[in-house]
């Protein structure tokens, strides 16, 4: 999403990404906000919706407990903008440790969270519009099942008297539906301000970020709340909470693909990444997986139990099924590749094909060629990978290995069976293969040889 020309563009505005929790609930040696969802970590996810709201920094809180995420954080922000909360005394606490780092900023500064990974740009903008024209903004939803989550105490106009903690509520207040996402958005030197005065007088001796609506109330001061749905603001705690989250982006972006004049006959059986590009006119069979950096074209066909990665496939392509793509593998237009065969690092020209049970792995086919089944770009040596090129409309014959570094001329035919080592010209003929010799009746003789040696041992 690019920035919204709604919001005034005098107004500077910063992001602070709380990423310091440590995930316990996960039970996985990969920190909570490094999973993915869509393919993308969930730190990421925070990270681009905070620039694509049009952040001019982005600050991102982490704990000393997972260096790993201070390493992800500091390679999309900067060393400067990324903190540690150590030790972790709550989200009070979380957000003051970003006070240093946006000493110098003057504008309106929004809270989010990394492990809510459907919290987009365009869930956030509201609270950023909103902050335009009131001193405070917390992001609200209505809860299904409110249980322990925090109630927002507001009026029919969405001013905020107070959030109320679930544990501390009345009965009253346990009957609220609205509640609290844990987002907020206020000029930066009243947030840090108010932050000076929250306390930790509290069971857990933690310091809460909520605890700055009731000293801004004390202030004369009035809140206001804006309203996303339960699904964008919720957080992952939990394996199968991450598990929802993937099964939700996915519904979303199937039902986004088919508005935009994809096919799928079977949509929920489809999987798609972050960064998947594809064009109206495409036809998705049941049981394919789209990995990151993939685009396809226009009229191409992606067939049944196809695995496509960092690949590009042309206008009028067919794959599949059951074929593999793997980063590097450029498709021209109306290429074939069939089933059980596997393309990386090669670019395939226009019209080509390899319908079946082959490995093409570094190098480039020309437009026209055909390769047969069987074959085999040997890529490898043990130390490095050598390519393999293939001239326009050549013929590879089945079963054939062919060992790079080589480079097969356009129109050349290789004789099926052949282990090719050497270039092969233009229009040449090779082969590379004994030739076949016949003995006549050994076949018999044998059986006779061992089946009585066979009789001799009972």
């Amino acid at each position: 999403m690019s920035r919204d020309m709604s919001l005034d563009s005098t107004i500077k505005r910063a992001a602070v990404i709380l990423a310091a929790g440590q995930g316990t609930r996960m039970k996985s040696p990969l920190p909570k906000v490094l999973h993915k969802v869509g393919g993308r970590t969930m730190l990421d996810r925070a990270i681009d919706a905070a620039f694509d709201l049009g952040c001019d920094r982005v600050v991102v809180v982490v704990g000393n407990h997972s260096p790993s995420v201070g390493i992800a954080a500091r390679a999309r922000v900067g060393d400067q903008n990324v903190v540690v909360q150590d030790p972790p005394l709550g989200t009070g606490h979380a957000v003051l440790a970003a006070r240093d780092a946006l000493a110098d900023f003057d504008g309106q500064v929004i809270v989010t969270y990394a492990d809510c990974p459907l919290m987009s740009a365009e869930v956030l903008l509201p609270v950023f519009d909103m902050a335009q024209t009131t001193e405070m903004v917390v992001l609200g939803f209505e809860a299904a099942d409110p249980g322990a989550y925090g109630r927002l105490v507001i009026s029919q106009n969405h001013n905020l008297y107070a959030i109320v903690e679930a544990k501390e509520a009345n009965k009253e207040q346990l009957a609220i539906t609205a509640c609290n996402s844990g987002v907020l958005a206020c000029d930066r030197a009243l947030l840090f301000s108010l932050l000076a005065e929250v306390a930790n007088d509290n069971a857990k001796g933690e310091y809460y970020l909520t605890d700055v609506v009731a000293l801004a109330r004390k202030r004369d001061l009035m809140p206001q709340v804006t309203f996303a749905s339960e699904q964008d603001v919720g957080g992952v705690n939990a394996q199968g909470e991450l598990a929802m989250m993937e099964a939700v982006w996915q519904t979303r972006t199937r039902q986004a693909f088919l508005r935009d004049g994809v096919t799928m006959t079977a949509p929920d059986t489809v999987w798609f990444s972050w960064d998947t590009r594809i064009a109206a006119g495409v036809t998705i069979e049941p049981n394919v997986v789209f990995g990151d950096g993939v685009t396809v074209e226009t009229g191409a066909v992606i067939r049944a139990f196809s695995h496509l990665e960092g690949a590009v496939v042309g206008e009028g392509a067919f794959v599949g099924p059951y074929a593999r793509l793997r980063p590097g593998a450029v498709l021209g237009k109306d290429v074939h590749i069939g089933n059980f065969v596997e393309v990386k690092n090669v670019t395939v020209g226009e019209g080509a094909k390899a319908n079946h049970l082959a490995y093409l792995g570094d190098g480039a086919v020309g437009a026209r060629a055909n390769i047969g089944a069987g074959t085999i770009f040997c890529n490898y040596d043990g130390f490095f990978k050598h390519k393999t090129i293939i001239g326009d409309g050549a013929f590879i014959g089945s079963n054939s290995s062919l060992v790079a570094p080589v480079t097969i001329g356009a129109g050349a035919l290789i004789g099926s069976g052949s282990v090719i080592t050497e270039d092969v010209s233009a229009d040449a003929l090779a082969f590379a293969r004994s030739r076949q010799a016949e003995k006549l009746g050994w076949a018999a003789n044998f059986r006779a040889v061992k089946s009585a040696e066979k009789a001799s041992k009972k």
